[in-house]
């Protein structure tokens, strides 16, 4: 059963249509923008050189940008285990929010409806794997923050879109900030990179830099009562959870 969306071309994609196998991943965006009509006056406009496939709207109004067998412009430079440049093989869902640099607001309860009947759309109709439901900021850590810590990826998870560790909360909460040894911390990069975080680090930025970005990019994701970039025992025990799902 189809979606019913609005339609509201953006002329921001690459003309040649992909083969339905190519669509692996579903990538979560916010727009960032303070006015809602202004993001979209903005993928629609052939001078921004940027679209995605789907918008939803504060009302829970799903727009759509770009037919799915097209590439919309939404993921830019970006990695996640073996693949560069994900445009190519995902779907990008923006979702209107001011984002960070304009008063970061909760999602409404109408846009996260319309997100679970929208992504369940896609997951059934391109058999997308759980684990490839990601956020610009999972494939782009040093550039993104978006969809952010406010975005609820647990409830989604729930719903069986995209996944989330088991640990209970309590158990976590009496481990953050705990402090970790040197092994631990290298354990914890590398469940980082197992669960799919780039091992590349991008031009110009050191590796230590790096590391913060996609230790906050987990944290966004998975332990979203506290951003800060540091490795502590509750972010250990979470992607290690998240590892025994995984594999």
């Amino acid at each position: 059963m189809a979606i019913k969306t609005l339609i509201n071309y953006s002329p921001n994609f690459y003309p040649i249509k992909r083969s339905k196998k190519k669509i692996k991943f579903i990538i979560f965006h916010y727009t960032g923008m303070k006015r809602e009509s202004n993001a979209i006056k903005k993928f629609i406009k052939i001078q921004s050189e940027v679209s995605s496939h789907y918008l939803i709207k504060n009302n829970g109004e799903i727009i759509t940008l770009v037919p799915d067998f097209y590439i919309a412009w939404h993921a830019g430079v970006s990695s996640w285990k073996n693949y560069d440049l994900l445009n190519k093989n995902s779907i990008g869902i923006e979702i209107s929010n001011p984002g960070h640099q304009f008063n970061y607001k909760k999602f409404s309860k109408k846009q996260i409806n319309s997100l679970l009947n929208l992504s369940k759309y896609l997951i059934k109709r391109y058999k997308i794997n759980p684990k490839n439901i990601l956020g610009h900021s999972d494939i782009a850590p040093d550039r993104k923050k978006d969809p952010g810590e406010k975005f609820p990826w647990k409830y989604l998870a729930k719903n069986k879109i995209g996944i989330w560790h088991n640990v209970k909360s309590k158990i976590l909460k009496n481990n953050r900030g705990n402090k970790i040894n040197n092994i631990s911390q290298k354990t914890f990069l590398n469940n980082l990179f197992k669960i799919g975080y780039s091992k590349k680090i991008p031009k110009n930025i050191k590796k230590s830099k790096y590391q913060v970005f996609i230790i906050k990019a987990f944290q966004r994701r998975y332990r979203q009562e506290l951003i800060n970039g540091k490795i502590d025992k509750e972010c250990v025990m979470i992607s290690q959870n998240l590892i025994q799902k995984l594999y």
